[in-house]
């Protein structure tokens, strides 16, 4: 058996972990679930990941990693080339700051658990939803624009000229706001690398409408 993804289409932490592995050039078996159909809560899913979340990475040898960031950066240290971190640790530590503004800030709140549980215990409308996401995609992509701009170290990627783990999170999440249409007019620079990123193979075959449960 080889590499095995438990995932979900539309699933910003997906889209990112479908993309390394796309990167590092790994194939895998792609399993989908529909999370409004609560098939992550089901007993064979939550006996493989108790979470009951998206993504899951089952292993060769039937062993499962969970939590997008901790895979991508086990997939870093198991397959090195091409790399997602810088060798620096100044650089590692700027790219990880980058990641973790996406995916400890803005994700946590915008994602689907959190937004079904503003509809049905707050009765929260679609409108009201919407500018929830909005409001926190504004709060962090704010500075990240700012970063991005301001640094010398920004290049055609978050990071220099290649892709790396901050550019999986900026690509996953630019894809989930278009779901409630963020405008990017103020963030020019982060509307600038992910069309460089989304003309890319890698980040192409990962976007959630070429996946195939996107039908």
């Amino acid at each position: 058996m080889g590499l095995v993804l438990h995932n979900f289409f539309r699933s910003s932490t997906s889209t990112r972990l479908r993309a390394a592995l796309n990167l590092k050039g790994l194939e895998y078996d792609y399993v989908s679930y529909a999370l409004r159909n609560g098939e992550t809560r089901t007993p064979s899913y939550l006996a493989m990941n108790p979470a009951g979340l998206v993504p899951a990475l089952e292993r060769e040898d039937g062993s499962v990693l969970t939590q997008s960031l901790a895979i991508i950066e086990w997939l870093d240290e198991v397959h090195p080339a091409p790399p997602l971190l810088p060798a620096d640790a100044e650089g590692r530590a700027r790219v990880r700051a980058l990641a973790y503004m996406i995916g400890c800030e803005v994700h946590p709140l915008n994602n689907l658990r959190v937004l079904g549980y503003l509809g049905q215990q707050f009765g929260a409308d679609d409108a009201a939803l919407a500018g929830w996401f909005t409001h926190w995609v504004q709060v962090t992509f704010e500075p990240l624009e700012t970063l991005l701009a301001a640094s010398p170290e920004t290049g055609a990627c978050c990071h220099g000229d290649l892709p790396g783990l901050a550019d999986l999170c900026l690509y996953a999440q630019v894809w989930n706001n278009r779901r409630f249409d963020i405008d990017m007019a103020a963030y020019p620079t982060i509307a600038r690398i992910f069309a460089h990123l989304d003309a890319l193979p890698a980040f192409q075959k990962a976007a959630p409408p070429n996946q195939p449960d996107a039908a």
